[in-house]
């Protein structure tokens, strides 16, 4: 579950567009907050800190963010924008949080645990869902989900989101039907098993192109 709030402090500002840029050659980056029945309101973040943040945080943090040094409020990161080609930051936005307000955000899976079609088959796990989305109070948020690999014992059982365990409060939002992980047979079987599928139908194509060669009703010739 969500643990204590990440201190991060803000300025207001009162440029906005194009104007902007020059905070970002003072070492600033805008952002804003952002939130239902809120007005935005424009801020400044100090680039490194609000960097070091996003880099050392857990998914879905519940920040304190403080501006111009007074109040404090509970927010999200919703993103960010970063330039492809310097890296540099240029824009945040922050959810402000509302108590007693369910939010809906998007919980990384980690797979735990050994699978027998993996070590003993040789067969190759596909992680194919790497988060789900959810819906719970910003305190009930999960900061991830382990998911036990070791029911896949062969190459025909998935792991499907309906199958995930859920803490109490929090809702599903993601397709219930999708695959989280599986296991894939090594190549060479796969292979094989190919190989004997085309074989089969060459064959049978074969068969039933011979019977169509013979005229319906015709005997065959005695030697």
């Amino acid at each position: 579950m969500s643990s204590a709030p990440t201190v991060l402090n803000a300025t207001s500002r009162t440029e906005i567009g194009k104007a902007a840029a020059h905070l970002r050659r003072t070492g600033k980056v805008p952002a804003v907050v952002f939130g239902h029945g809120l007005e935005s309101i424009a801020i400044s973040l100090d680039a490194h800190e609000f960097d070091h943040l996003r880099r050392t945080s857990r998914s879905n943090a519940i920040i304190s963010l403080t501006i111009d040094g007074q109040g404090k409020r509970n927010v999200m990161l919703r993103g960010f924008q970063i330039d492809p080609r310097t890296r540099h930051l240029l824009h945040v936005d922050l959810f402000a949080l509302k108590s007693g307000e369910e939010v809906t955000v998007d919980v990384p899976l980690r797979t735990i645990g050994e699978s027998y079609a993996v070590d003993r088959l040789g067969g190759t796990l596909l992680h194919t869902v790497s988060h789900i989305r959810v819906r719970a109070l910003p305190e009930k948020l999960p900061e991830l989900l382990e998911i036990s690999i070791e029911s896949l014992v062969d190459f025909e059982i998935a792991i499907h989101v309906r199958d995930l365990a859920l803490p109490e409060g929090v809702t599903l939002m993601s397709e219930p039907d999708d695959v989280v992980a599986k296991v894939a047979p090594p190549k060479a079987a796969e292979e094989t098993v190919v190989g004997a599928a085309e074989a089969a139908a060459t064959a049978a194509a074969a068969a039933a192109a011979a019977e169509a060669a013979v005229p319906a009703g015709a005997e065959k010739s005695e030697s």
